[in-house]
């Protein structure tokens, strides 16, 4: 339980704190803008993608090969937390920001939601990333009664960096699709949703059309290989997500603000998911799967209400000068 609070510390700090002081960081030295959607999309490769691979694998040869016991991984882990620990203590600097601004507690979460109330951008990212993170956080605690559900003998450590490895190819056409000026990221997010969406319908879609088998134990089932399919389908998804969603985040949520309004949108997620999980014996795997898919198809009908709104002031401004182009000139 204690590492799971401290787990949950350290993730909030990943996705908001580091965030923002990176983004601070690269615009005070100036660097192209460009340069940070590749660092996003490379950090998503190689540090959630490889990483992680190596780390199932690692994991996987403690317990089969070494046979330490299912607690060796942990075990493991802490050791590399403590390397980690060294290296940031020794090695990084910090980004204050601006001292003359600094707000107590309360006054950063009142500033947060101000933000969040008053544009509605940065609303609609909050509850895209909350959908998304919540039915991906779901998925995770179910991926393994849904491939196993006789219990099948399944090589967890391998299908992890199978996830991970789907998770690096999402990452990486991220990367060649933020290079471009066309297609926009709040454009392909909506299809990368929607695909997300078809994809955990599979488990649903096995379950009808595909005869379940009642033999205990044994290796992975013909519909277990078709829904392996389909979560590797979502990690790809959620390789392009990671990258997208930062790079939104860059461009939408105000710099003197983003840590406290990445963290206000993790409270609804972190609710999301502990109300899903201690309900989850209360429904059958599939209705869980079904609710996941119905969370990312709304994820895709916000993005498009966010793609709208984005595009509102070029087509404005684009209006304006063709009714009046005498006005051109001050516009420059």
């Amino acid at each position: 339980m204690l590492g799971r609070v401290l787990g949950g510390i350290a993730t909030s700090l990943l996705f908001s704190a580091f965030e923002s002081w990176l983004v601070a960081e690269h615009n005070k030295r100036g660097f192209e803008q460009q340069w940070l959607s590749i660092t996003f999309s490379k950090a998503i490769f190689l540090g959630n993608g490889l990483v992680a691979i190596v780390s199932g694998l690692f994991g996987n040869l403690l317990v089969d090969s070494f046979a330490l016991g299912p607690v060796a991984p942990f075990d493991a882990a802490a050791c590399f937390l403590a390397i980690g620990m060294a290296i940031i203590m020794s090695s990084w600097t910090e980004n204050y920001g601006d001292p003359s601004e600094s707000k107590d507690l309360l006054t950063q979460f009142k500033g947060a939601a101000t933000a969040i109330a008053s544009d509605e951008k940065i609303a609609l990212l909050g509850a895209i990333q909350s959908l998304f993170e919540g039915s991906m956080y779901t998925f995770v605690f179910l991926w393994t009664p849904a491939l196993s559900p006789n219990d099948e003998e399944i090589p967890h450590g391998f299908i992890f960096a199978t996830f991970m490895l789907a998770s690096m190819l999402g990452s990486s056409l991220a990367s060649r699709l933020m290079a471009r000026s066309t297609p926009r990221v709040e454009s392909y997010m909506q299809i990368v949703f929607v695909i997300s969406s078809a994809a955990l319908l599979l488990p649903i879609m096995t379950s009808f059309l595909v005869t379940p088998s009642k033999v205990r134990g044994g290796g992975i089932s013909f519909s277990g290989c078709l829904q392996l399919l389909g979560f590797c389908t979502f990690e790809a998804c959620v390789g392009i997500f990671w990258p997208s969603i930062m790079k939104m985040r860059s461009q939408y949520i105000p710099e003197e603000a983003r840590s406290t309004i990445m963290n206000f949108f993790r409270i609804p997620l972190n609710i999301f998911v502990c109300i899903v999980l201690y309900n989850v014996d209360a429904f059958p795997i599939t209705v869980m799967f079904g609710m996941c898919s119905i969370f990312l198809f709304v994820a895709s009908l916000l993005q498009r209400r966010l793609m709208v709104i984005s595009d509102k002031p070029k087509t404005e401004g684009r209006e304006l000068k063709e009714r009046d182009p005498e006005m051109e000139p001050l516009n420059i």
